[in-house]
């Protein structure tokens, strides 16, 4: 029997691994995703020894940025030397989530006040130049990292496995 998207997302909020959701479909509240997040080698041993802090403001507000999308990820910073990017592989709870999907939404900046955990911006809706999938998360401690991976132009040691557990 096949399982619908919903179910199989589910499973992955339930399991150890979260789970892979294309960048187009809309994060199903509650459940937990496999997602993506840009940063120096030394901000990713930072943060894999302190949690994430979230940024003051954005184009969502504050929060912690994310996407399902690796390809994203891999262009942050965008001021660094890609020598020095790293790429985290995270488990994300998203909760209760919140579509954004166009500028001077309504809730752009203040859906975390309305009982959102997570705001999704869908890819190709003008929000994001670059066209592709984004995430805020309120709160860090709904995300755990699960791999380090060093970009794709470094020599094949490309990733070593983080768990805290």
């Amino acid at each position: 029997m096949r399982r619908s998207r919903a179910h199989r997302a589910e499973d992955g909020a339930m399991g150890s691994r979260a789970s892979s959701l294309p960048s187009n479909s809309k994060p199903v509240n509650n459940s937990s995703y496999r997602m993506y997040h840009g940063t120096t080698k030394e901000a990713a041993e930072n943060i894999k020894r302190n949690g994430f802090a979230p940024s003051a403001d954005g184009m969502l507000g504050p929060g912690v940025y994310v996407s399902r999308d690796p390809e994203k990820a891999s262009r942050y910073p965008l001021d660094v030397d890609s020598r020095d990017r790293r790429i985290l592989e995270l488990k994300v709870d998203v909760g209760k989530v919140k579509k954004i999907d166009h500028q001077g939404h309504p809730l752009q900046k203040s859906w975390h006040s309305k009982g959102y955990d997570t705001a999704w911006v869908p890819p190709k809706c003008g929000m994001v130049p670059s066209g592709l999938e984004e995430d805020c998360v309120w709160d860090p401690s709904r995300i755990k990292v699960t791999k380090v991976i060093k970009p794709k132009s470094l020599p094949s040691t490309d990733c070593y496995e983080y768990d805290d557990e």
